[in-house]
């Protein structure tokens, strides 16, 4: 990219769809040039993002019983086609291999568009006894999905690049339950990592996971009102179990069905922290997650300037071997183009030493989540800048929480939803019908996102379209 193309203005982020694809090119996370729809291309730098991103994922996950591994890609047809109605969620979405070579294949084989029909095989060997639960995998991987749909990066893909896909076998159903339950959890602890807060609901019977018993998911709310799906659980009971024969011998000695779930993040999780925190200037990131997390600038007059060099390598040493990942930028450009620079890739901090700065034995430390400037004493930098982590991540989450809270609208309407989904999410009473569901969507022009987890001890209500009372309140959205 030329240093002109570079310091180009970002659209502002209340023009949010055009401010995204800009900012993915600019902080260079990925490039959209790649000559198939819906594929793209991970930038190092975006790349480097990603990893620090699912090395949260794999700690909550192996710090919870979970073991990582890896299965095949392709998936023979006749085992992708024994859950009849699991295939008719996927169908018009899958890519087939008919050919090796010049040669057709005597049986085609499915690119995964997710991976229940290719672990589920292996499970039916693996699994012989109660002794062998609870069975808990995850991979991380690419899966394919002919979207004919908008494609948008890291929204809604061709090829999700880091689909981290958990599959877990229980006894009963209750166990599968309680895993369902800490798999929320779970994914409510990794976005708290991320500092994006959360909806979580339980999807209506008619989108939940083809084959499942039900569906809860995990939904943030994006800076343009519409909500994204950014995880899924799904309680698959002994749907698959009976497909794929998979059963375990009991203590008395029977053979029993086993239970199963599985849940899924994929790059949404990515698109959803830089949409949420970042700003007119470019990526706001959590120190986490931050490629760089420090960019120390030398304010250079030619008389001091290699005592401030040095005192700027020192810096950088020192933070360096306390495991913090950061930059010197000693280059050519003028202070102002490098704090462009740093800003639109989202630093946390940033720290300036100049003459002055030097002799008072002092930085200046500048973040990137609110602007706000102060002194270091340099023999306290390490500790400082720890200390301004933590601040900095936790400012990002109660900031985007009050956001969060404030675009969730009560209404008793349905014209008073159609006028509130506009700017979040709107709750409404609803009976627990299919049928007023679906008029409700219909009216509306929008879906019911799910019933909120935490829902209790509510009055009773009026459901809008049959006027039967009910203490449930549903969410209602626009989504990606």
């Amino acid at each position: 990219m030329a240093e002109s193309e570079k310091e180009a203005a970002l659209p502002p982020k209340e023009e949010f769809s055009e401010w995204y694809n800009e900012l993915l090119w600019m902080a260079e996370i990925m490039d959209v040039r790649y000559p198939v729809k819906g594929l793209y291309v991970w930038y190092p730098f975006g790349f480097a993002i990603r990893r620090n991103t699912y090395n949260i994922i794999r700690e909550i996950l192996d710090n919870s019983g979970h073991q990582e591994a890896l299965f095949p890609l392709l998936i023979p047809e006749n085992e992708f086609m024994k859950e009849a109605e699991h295939i008719k969620g996927f169908e018009d979405e899958v890519y087939w291999v008919t050919h090796g070579g010049r040669d057709p294949l005597d049986i085609p084989l499915a690119l995964r568009p997710t991976s229940e029909t290719a672990i589920y095989p292996m499970y039916k060997m693996w699994i012989r006894s109660h002794a062998d639960f609870p069975l808990k995998l995850y991979q991380i991987v690419n899966t394919f999905r002919y979207e004919t749909k908008h494609t948008r990066p890291l929204i809604r893909l061709r090829e999700i690049t880091s689909f981290k896909e958990a599959h877990t076998v229980h006894a009963t159903w209750e166990d599968a339950e309680a895993q369902v339950k800490e798999a929320i959890k779970l994914y409510t602890e990794i976005y708290r990592r991320l500092g994006v807060p959360v909806l979580r609901s339980r999807r209506p019977d008619w989108d939940k996971f083809p084959g499942a018993d039900y569906t809860d998911a995990i939904d943030t709310i994006m800076p343009d009102g519409k909500t994204l799906q950014i995880g899924t659980v799904h309680h698959l009971g002994d749907n698959f179990a009976r497909t794929f024969d998979i059963k375990y011998e009991a203590p008395n000695g029977e053979q029993l069905y086993a239970h199963q779930t599985c849940y899924g993040i994929s790059e949404r999780s990515i698109a959803a922290t830089i949409s949420i925190h970042g700003d007119d200037k470019g990526l706001v990131l959590p120190p986490e997650i931050a490629p760089v997390q420090v960019v120390i600038i030398p304010i250079i007059f030619k008389k001091e300037a290699e005592e401030v060099l040095a005192a700027c390598r020192d810096m950088q040493e020192r933070l360096k071997k306390t495991g913090i990942r950061v930059e010197l930028d000693a280059s050519d450009l003028r202070p102002g183009a490098k704090y462009y620079k740093w800003e639109m890739k989202g630093v946390p901090l940033r720290l300036e030493i100049g003459p002055r700065d030097l002799q008072n034995n002092v930085a200046v430390a500048v973040r990137r989540d609110t602007g706000e400037k102060e002194q270091i004493p340099l023999p306290e930098i390490e500790t400082s800048v720890r200390s301004r982590f933590e601040a900095i991540h936790e400012n990002l989450y109660q900031k985007a929480k009050t956001e969060l809270e404030s675009r969730i609208f009560e209404c008793m309407e349905l014209e008073e939803v159609k006028e509130k989904i506009q700017e979040g999410v709107a709750t409404i009473p609803w009976c627990g019908n299919k049928e007023c569901g679906l008029v409700m969507e219909d009216r509306i022009g929008a879906g019911i996102l799910g019933i909120p987890l935490e829902q209790k001890n509510r009055r009773k209500e009026k459901c809008p379209v049959c006027g039967g009372e009910t203490e449930t309140r549903v969410y209602i959205a626009r989504t990606y």
